[in-house]
């Protein structure tokens, strides 16, 4: 018995000693890796390639290399013996972009353990580091003859054949194969340009940006001027466009960011980023174009009419995509200088939008941005959409329909303000379905406002939604972190009591932030005619000044 343990245990050193074979220097080699998780191996459709030779190794793919990759993609080199990392982006078929550095590999620092283990018939010793937070675990031999590995990282240990970020992720070799060819890429070809602008261009190549507006003025003045591109109504307090979506099979991510600066005005003012329907008779851009009076109105009985505001037969309210806030004189007024306060130089908003895409996909739609001010100077904004494709099928059966929009964007031009609140009829919306409609939502934007002690923009109060006369949703819309915004208000007034206006809590805003929409469940919905009501108990007016709630709300659902 002895005998055959001895037998065996020679058999088996003289198995893992065939098997480590040291590789050819002057040959050329392809390794294959592929991913897993949570040590389940699972079927990887483009594992990692990295080629190996006396001059380079090349990091790439399988779809890389046989010309399947969507653009952009990217591959690295290792260029020997220096040890320089090349970075290549293919951004389109005649678009590429290079960086190099020459200490990425030689800055690597890891620490050595005494474990081993046997991959590939090859023993290999294990080293850790750790990246942005990230433990990575790398398996290599130095018996292989060769350096190469699935990444940057371990270049310079030898034979990487496993790679393991935080201990359930797996990047590990299954197949080395001499190769009787190398594409072999002259680095010197390459025009190189510095990491930072290298990063930068990769990333704005993996989504299309729409830019909208460029430092453009919002401001007051008796007659704006408009261009071929960009309008300006309400007394210059409204800039639109027309802007052409791209049409996409797909459902993307969809993103609307907006930068804004005080250009002289000092105080925090009500934002507004929406699309103008024109699938109607009328539209808000025949009031923009002649007068308020162009819209239809609306009447709760409080002896107020109110321009614009509910969707009819013939019109359909404007379609908020993002509501922000300007900060106190951000940017203009920077010299206003408190100790230990660097404020900001502008302030930057970013909404995702993503459920609103099938109003603009393909399409040639208004967009246009408002800020309510009477301010001659006013803001400076610049505005872009970007699309992010995840490849997912885009839902066709999506409904998406305007109800209501109280925020009066015609501030300017003499269109009221949103006091129907005072009535107990509130705001009612009647709307008809053609069909039933699943799983029935309202993207609702609420922010209130009454800028005194006993306004509403500083009390608390409910709102509560009733759909076909029950009650179906309620809450109070308050926020409590103005104050983690002040370097962004150098204007804000300052209080015996130490605090700062914008610190002040509010009715679902800050200066400077943006109001996120709560997304209301409906249910599913009958074809035919519905209901929908917002009550708020909106406090009484107050020597010269009301309050009042901006409320803008869409139907979404599914056919």
């Amino acid at each position: 018995m002895k005998r055959f343990y001895i037998l065996h245990f020679l058999l088996a050193i003289s198995t893992i000693a065939q098997a480590q074979k040291v590789l050819k220097t002057k040959a050329v080699y392809q390794i294959t890796y592929n991913r897993s998780a949570d040590g389940k191996s699972k079927e990887d459709k483009n594992p990692t390639i990295v080629l190996v030779n006396e001059r380079q190794n090349l990091l790439t793919s399988q779809n890389i290399l046989r010309n399947g990759s969507n653009y952009p993609y990217e591959q690295s080199i290792i260029a020997k013996p220096e040890n320089t990392l090349f970075q290549i982006a293919n951004l389109a078929k005649q678009s590429q972009i290079a960086t190099a550095d020459r200490s990425a590999i030689e800055k690597q620092v890891f620490e050595f353990s005494d474990e081993t283990k046997v991959i590939l018939g090859y023993r290999c010793k294990k080293a850790k580091t750790i990246v942005n937070s990230n433990t990575i675990e790398l398996w290599y031999t130095t018996d292989a003859g060769i350096k190469a590995a699935p990444t940057v990282l371990g270049q310079n240990l030898g034979l990487v054949l496993e790679q393991i970020r935080n201990g359930n992720s797996y990047v590990t070799a299954t197949k080395i194969e001499e190769v009787k060819s190398f594409k072999y890429i002259d680095v010197a070809d390459l025009k190189l340009t510095d990491g930072l602008s290298y990063k930068d261009l990769l990333w704005k190549s993996r989504f299309t940006t729409l830019n909208i507006f460029n430092n453009e003025t919002i401001n007051f003045m008796e007659k704006p001027q408009s261009n071929d591109s960009i309008f300006r109504f309400a007394g210059g307090t409204v800039i639109a466009r027309k802007v052409k979506f791209p049409p996409l099979q797909s459902s993307p991510n969809v993103f609307v960011d907006l930068t804004a600066q005080s250009n002289g005005d000092a105080y925090d003012r009500t934002g507004s980023v929406f699309i103008i329907p024109t699938d109607k008779k009328i539209s808000l851009l025949d009031a923009l174009k002649s007068s308020v009076n162009a819209l239809p109105v609306y009447n709760n009985g409080n002896g107020k009419t109110y321009q614009g505001v509910v969707a009819t037969d013939s019109y359909s309210p404007v379609i908020e995509l993002m509501r922000f806030f300007t900060p106190f004189g951000v940017g203009k007024y920077n010299y206003l200088k408190l100790k230990d306060k660097d404020w900001a130089e502008k302030v930057y908003y970013r909404q995702d939008v993503s459920e609103l895409f099938p109003l603009m996909n393909g399409k040639e739609v208004w967009v246009a941005v408002f800020i309510g001010n009477y301010d001659k100077g006013g803001h400076r904004v610049s505005m872009n959409i970007t699309l992010h494709n995840d490849r997912n099928q885009a839902d066709n059966k999506a409904v998406l329909m305007p109800l209501f929009n109280a925020t009066n964007v015609m501030e300017m031009a003499g269109q009221e303000y949103a006091t129907m609140f005072s009535s107990e009829k509130g705001l009612e919306v009647s709307f008809t379905l053609p069909k039933d409609l699943k799983d029935a939502r309202l993207r609702y934007i609420t922010t209130g406002h009454g800028g005194w002690s006993g306004g509403d923009e500083f009390v608390p109060k409910k709102n509560t939604i009733f759909l076909d006369g029950k009650e179906t949703f309620s809450f109070i819309p308050w926020r409590m972190d103005c104050g983690s915004y002040r370097l962004s208000n150098p204007a804000s007034g300052n209080f015996e009591t130490g605090l700062s206006s914008s610190d002040l809590s509010r009715s679902n805003w800050c200066p400077g932030t943006v109001t996120n929409p709560n997304i209301i469940p409906l249910g599913d919905l009958k074809a035919g005619t519905h209901i929908i009501k917002i009550a708020i108990p909106m406090g009484l007016p107050e020597g010269s000044g009301s309050s009042a709630w901006n409320v803008s709300g869409l139907l979404l659902g599914s056919e």
